[in-house]
């Protein structure tokens, strides 16, 4: 594979049409169209056409053919890395057009989408310098014997991938896939797929060889049995509902397929009677309410000590009134927060708060009329108002049901002991925070906290070296670091007798039984 310069920056914009991209284009699809709305306004953005059920055989066979090729798979790592930093740059030119597109295709507003995709060329960058850096090792085998390990790709892989942040968890998903030499097929979410596919055309561009990387569009339940129960496929690496975790890793464990899930979520944040207010209200109202509340580690549970629950509410009362109204065109640098995916997200939301009993104390309602900031029309999107329901019991549906939504209920606690046990109250364990000066408390609770990731006096911190991943109802396996270029990933031991030929002659004739010989 020869190498080539970064392409200059070219114009990327939602088209009016999209189809699977297979093979090194846009294909026409052989499915349902799917329009793709705008949620802040309910405008259609573009039509993606599904692939079908047959193309979607096609794409995993050019896939696993491109495999055994070499073209991808047996090319040398410092190639790969190669071009994962080409791309890296690539994607750092285009990141405006790539935000502006992640913020019409999913309501958020466009000072998050610009400060999130910012990063996303660390996670290309992250894994080129892991293949750089990365190495076998020799193992201390008995005898005159060298044994070298290696680490070799799978073969094709099938990620499945959300709304909420449609290209970084997709391309937290693709890096460490690609660096490790696997063909890559991603189905993203019909609700905003539009990035995700003008990432694989960037990708393809930047020199990953046709079939390296195909982008599936589509729904229905034939074609992700396709995609995941295929014989091909070697790894299924998804982010979703801990329901469908349960349907596609019984579909992978039946063909012996690998298999991370990143699922369900129902953060708690404990702010003990010694945090700084100030400091613990600004990050619950972020870890709270930054991308509407959709995300798995959302601070959806607060826990405040009651020594502080009185001083510490009603200023949290006061950030959530400012979010409020600082609402509007998500497109405006602005604004505060945007929408919710879909107006069947809202529809849930409402439910949701219209069926508990317990006091609301900011929000609790579909949002309507114009903003404050910018005179947006919330009425034509899906907005929901920033909410806090106060004391929910632990059975309440709202304390242990993930609503991904803006909605957060609160609790007292009494002592650190109570405050680990109601952090602990729920099947989900994917994120937690924790808000307290006190150094040996803060480490003291993290270990005690059910949950893969723990943040002190932070929340939503998030990088390439650092894993992520859930304990209990929340996901197996883990995303980032070395641990998700393993995972891609096996070990390959080659055992290579040096003896010399005289010694071999002598001492290796296991049949000859006048003298003792070792068995393995």
């Amino acid at each position: 594979m020869t190498s080539r310069p970064v392409d200059i920056l070219r114009k990327i914009a939602i088209r009016q049409r999209y189809g699977p991209f297979m093979g090194n284009s846009f294909v026409a699809g052989a499915g349902n169209d799917i329009p793709v709305h705008n949620p802040a306004n309910g405008q259609i953005l573009s039509t993606v056409t599904s692939a079908s059920v047959d193309q979607a055989s096609e794409a995993i066979k050019l896939a696993n053919d491109a495999f055994h090729t070499g073209v991808w798979s047996r090319t040398p790592p410092l190639q790969r890395s190669l071009v994962l930093s080409r791309l890296a740059r690539s994607l750092e030119q285009h990141i405006p057009a790539f935000a502006e597109i992640e913020s019409l295709q999913t309501g958020r507003t466009i000072r998050e989408m610009r400060a999130q995709l910012g990063r996303l060329p660390e996670w290309l960058d992250y894994y080129a310098a892991l293949l750089r850096t990365q190495s076998g090792f020799v193992a201390p085998t008995q005898g005159q014997l060298l044994n070298y390990v290696t680490r070799i790709p799978l073969g094709v892989v099938v990620q499945i991938t959300p709304f909420n942040h449609p290209l970084l968890i997709a391309l937290k998903k693709i890096a460490p896939a690609l660096a490790a030499g696997n063909s890559v097929i991603v189905k993203p979410s019909e609700q905003a797929p539009i990035s995700v596919l003008e990432f694989a055309q960037l990708a393809n561009e930047a020199g990953v060889p046709p079939s390296v990387l195909t982008v599936i569009p589509g729904t229905g339940e034939a074609l992700g049995k396709t995609l995941v129960g295929h014989p091909a496929v070697k790894k299924v690496d998804i982010t979703a509902g801990t329901k469908t975790g349960r349907a596609i890793g019984s579909l992978a464990g039946a063909n012996l397929a690998s298999y991370t899930a990143e699922l369900g979520g129902k953060a708690p944040v404990v702010v003990f009677e010694d945090a700084d207010i100030t400091s613990a209200v600004n990050g619950v109202a972020f870890a709270a309410f930054v991308a509407s509340g959709q995300t798995c580690v959302s601070a959806t549970r607060l826990l405040v000590h009651e020594s502080i629950y009185d001083e510490f509410m009603p200023q949290l009362v006061a950030k959530i009134e400012k979010i409020t109204a600082g609402m509007g065109d998500p497109l405006n640098p602005q604004s505060t927060m945007g929408s919710v995916i879909s107006p069947a997200s809202l529809d849930r939301l409402v439910a949701a708060v219209e069926g508990s009993n317990n006091k609301i104390l900011i929000g609790g309602a579909r949002m309507t009329g114009r903003s404050t900031l910018d005179g947006f029309d919330f009425s034509k999107g899906s907005f929901f108002a920033p909410t806090l329901i106060e004391d929910v019991g632990v059975e309440d549906p709202l304390w242990q049901d993930e609503l991904f939504g803006p909605i957060v209920v609160t609790a007292k606690f009494k002592d650190e002991k109570h405050g680990v046990e109601l952090a602990n109250a729920c099947k989900y364990g994917l994120g937690s925070g924790i808000w307290t000066r006190d150094l040996s408390r803060a480490h003291r609770v993290a270990a005690q906290m059910e949950t893969g990731l723990v943040w002190v006096n932070t929340h939503h911190r998030n990088d390439p070296s650092s894993p992520w991943g859930g304990l209990k109802e929340s996901g197996i396996g883990r995303e980032n670091g070395i641990e998700a270029f393993e995972s891609y990933s096996q070990s390959k031991s080659v055992i290579v007798n040096v003896a010399s030929v005289e010694d071999i002659r002598e001492n290796d004739d296991w049949f000859n039984t006048e003298a003792k010989r070792r068995y393995g």
